[in-house]
């Protein structure tokens, strides 16, 4: 079976434009839930879970367990990794958006700290741990699944519309909560910040609709049907450590400047002076711009290169990070919406854009979800897990007014990626067909010798294959 191709029958074409369309569903969905939660954590959940605390200290608590979620991502990614390698995609992909709409629907019916006391903040622990452990399963799922369907010509473009999910996401939370933050402060507190939370259920109703008709990946079922699939790909993946690290490290920069300028920039522009109506408007812009540049930079990715784009990208937002923090300092909004829906969105979006074909393109087929998810959910706990929790930490080291050590760290981060995209090799253009199976290894070689290359990341191929050649 080989992949298939947009232009290779009206079929083809029919199941790529559904399984992207289930890819950048699922990824908004997840967002929609994973974002929404963010949001709320820095305008209402200080006050409604965190009461028994100082404002400073709510703030902090509030911000902790927002990290929570992404403590949890690499344990999804590697549970979904595991059982997505060995059983299919396409089951795992289901799992994991019913465990994110569940969760976040429940968030939206939890009692408060008033109601019901201490139980009230653990309830809200718990649920956002399994919005963790789902959306850590979802991306690298949806991701390599489109592009194990996708042509190699179109793979950057194509998975691109996967990365599109969080920037949409943030718009439909973003405006879900924009539609009742206009309710008076004391109705908006009691049950106008649920609703967004609520519609989580009929999201969800929605995306498993279009998912489950979904094909699974013929690169997994070729992997199958030779009887190649590996029994510990995780363990395979550590074997052979250099391309997760790498992958972790490229999207650093990007996780915690998304995180700076969404998360924390909604609480700091709080403190600074700007209406709940204002902040949203400014990450509404900020979502759109991302969502704009993330296929261009993938698109071109697919002319140029992926390190070309990512170097750039990662260099142009490390660049931003005075500007953008030192404009929305001013407490003007114009300026706040030039800095987080141009300076800020468009580079870090273009630094997104081209990672899942990247991330897809490290990894063989039959340890490529547990690779792929562990990559990108290590560099969210790292990066944009504590990002909110150290900005906010940084702020009040240095009096609470002035976040220059919040840029500084902003623009350390992307310098760090920039550094490793410069040390990673290029990978466009990479037939992930041949990483499929293993016809260079001759009638005679067994299943483990086949597994061993299949699971061998790019880097480690030839080197593996060179050394069952010579048995």
């Amino acid at each position: 079976m080989s992949r298939l191709d947009p232009g290779s029958g009206t079929e083809n074409r029919a199941q790529i434009r559904r399984v992207v369309l289930s890819g950048w569903l699922g990824s908004t969905i997840e967002y929609y839930d994973f974002l929404l939660y963010g949001t709320a954590a820095s305008l209402v959940f200080d006050k409604l879970f965190f009461t028994n605390l100082s404002p400073v200290a709510g703030t902090i608590a509030s911000f902790g367990t927002f990290a929570v979620g992404y403590l949890a991502r690499p344990l999804g990614g590697a549970i979904f990794g595991h059982f997505g390698d060995r059983l299919g995609r396409k089951a795992m992909l289901v799992v994991s958006m019913a465990m994110m709409g569940i969760a976040s629907t429940l968030i939206g019916l939890l009692p408060t700290h008033d109601q019901v006391g201490n139980l009230a903040p653990t309830l809200l622990i718990v649920l956002r741990l399994i919005q963790g452990v789902a959306v850590g399963g979802e991306w690298g799922g949806a991701a390599l699944l489109t592009a194990e369907h996708a042509s190699s010509r179109r793979r950057g473009l194509l998975t691109s519309l996967v990365q599109m999910g969080g920037p949409a996401g943030t718009v439909l939370s973003t405006l879900a909560l924009m539609l009742f933050s206009t309710l008076p402060d004391d109705e908006f507190l009691s049950w106008g910040w649920r609703i967004p939370f609520l519609l989580s259920a009929a999201l969800l109703t929605i995306g498993l609709f279009v998912r489950l008709k979904v094909t699974e990946s013929p690169l997994f079922t070729e992997v199958q049907q030779s009887e190649s699939v590996v029994r510990r790909p995780l363990v395979e993946i550590f074997r052979k450590p250099k391309p997760l690290f790498q992958a972790c490290f490229v999207v650093f920069g990007a996780t915690v400047s998304q995180a700076l300028t969404s998360v924390f920039a909604i609480s700091f522009a709080k403190d600074v002076g700007y209406g709940r109506t204002e902040i949203l408007i400014g990450q509404l812009v900020n979502g759109v711009a991302a969502a704009i540049a993330i296929p261009v930079s993938a698109a071109w990715s697919d002319r140029v290169g992926r390190r070309p784009v990512l170097l750039g990208a990662a260099l142009t937002l490390g660049a931003m990070a005075f500007p953008v923090f030192a404009l929305i300092n001013t407490g003007s909004l114009p300026l706040m919406l030039i800095a987080l829906g141009i300076l800020a969105p468009l580079p870090m979006g273009s630094l997104l854009g081209p990672v899942p074909a990247l991330f897809s393109e490290m990894f063989g087929t039959s340890t490529r979800y547990t690779g792929v998810s562990m990559g990108y959910q290590l560099a969210a706990v790292v990066g944009g897990g504590l990002a909110p929790l150290i900005g906010a930490l940084l702020l009040s080291a240095n009096g609470g007014d002035d976040p220059w050590l919040v840029a500084l760290y902003m623009l350390a981060t992307c310098l760090v990626s920039a550094t490793v995209v410069w040390h990673t090799a290029e990978t466009r253009g990479r037939d992930l067909a041949l990483e499929s199976t293993a016809p260079p290894l001759g009638e005679g070689a067994d299943n483990g010798a086949k597994a061993a290359v299949l699971a061998a990341p790019y880097q480690a191929r030839d080197e593996v294959a060179g050394d069952l050649d010579a048995r």
